[in-house]
């Protein structure tokens, strides 16, 4: 519960940051869109730690509809979801949580579980927004904000962090590198990496331009690998999602803004004849 507390939080300030930029830049549009979605964050701020009474206002969570969530162990499918990306920090495969499920918190991920699940978060979200503190829910194209294929995020996340455009797979692989180099140093320190981390970070290796390993994998080099790349891609690519993001604010509803629009295009004005 804590890292969405602190998720929460730290986009309540960098969304009140943004508002203060648009009031400067005397954007009405842009402070209602921007003030919008603080009041969304701050009502799941309240319900993830509000005081009792608030949450007992809030609507109440429908049965479920499909088999249980819990999958392996007695833990909900959702909640290994919510380590693996919490862990990553960037949208992901099934598959790609899997490992990083299995290698970090020793247990395996059912994927076919997670092929249903966003399909479940997204029918709990409209049956009472808002409710939980957070979804799992879909990372969304650049072009049509769209559901991406095969793609999870968390609904806690900015939508610059929801979205894929052209360079953001490859700006997500490195990233993802990054992320569980740290994660395998912080948890290993001066000791053998785990054989299942070694393996997944030396499946890393193989894809990353400009990591030769001569022995041992090396951390360090293969943070420093990623990061070169990274800088190469990062600002066009932040570019392309916060673009994608503002549209997003613009033309869609809470819903869509989750789990995708897929009901019409709205990448770009229509021609007319």
């Amino acid at each position: 519960m804590h890292e969405h507390l602190v998720a929460l939080e730290e986009r309540m300030q960098q969304l009140q940051q943004a508002i203060r930029q648009a009031l400067t830049q005397h954007d009405p549009a842009q402070t209602a869109l921007l003030r919008a979605e603080l009041k969304r964050t701050q009502r799941a701020w309240d319900v993830l730690c509000g005081p009792e009474d608030a949450a007992g206002d809030a609507p109440p969570e429908p049965a479920p509809l499909t088999a249980p969530e819990h999958d392996w162990g007695g833990q909900p499918a959702r909640d290994q979801a919510r380590q693996a990306l919490t862990l990553l920090t960037v949208p992901a495969s099934p598959r790609l949580l899997s490992q990083v499920h299995q290698a970090f918190f020793s247990s395996p991920l059912n994927t076919a579980r997670l092929t249903t699940l966003r399909r479940d978060e997204e029918r709990s979200f409209r049956s009472a927004p808002y409710a939980r503190p957070y979804y799992v829910c879909s990372a969304l194209t650049s072009d049509l904000l769209s559901p991406a294929r095969a793609l999870l995020a968390l609904s806690t996340w900015p939508l610059e962090q929801r979205i894929v455009g052209p360079l953001t797979p490859r700006v997500h692989f490195l990233t993802s590198v990054m992320r569980v180099a740290d994660a395998a140093d912080h948890l290993a320190g001066d000791a053998e990496l785990p054989g299942p981390i070694g393996e997944l970070l030396l499946q890393c290796s193989r894809n990353l331009h400009g990591y030769r390993p001569r022995g041992p994998l090396d951390l360090g080099e293969l943070r420093q690998a990623a990061a070169v790349e990274l800088e190469i891609h990062a600002d066009e690519d932040a570019d392309t999602r916060a673009e994608a993001a503002r549209r997003a604010r613009r033309k869609l509803g809470d819903v869509e803004q989750n789990f995708g629009n897929t009901l019409r295009n709205v990448s770009r004005p229509s021609r007319t004849a």
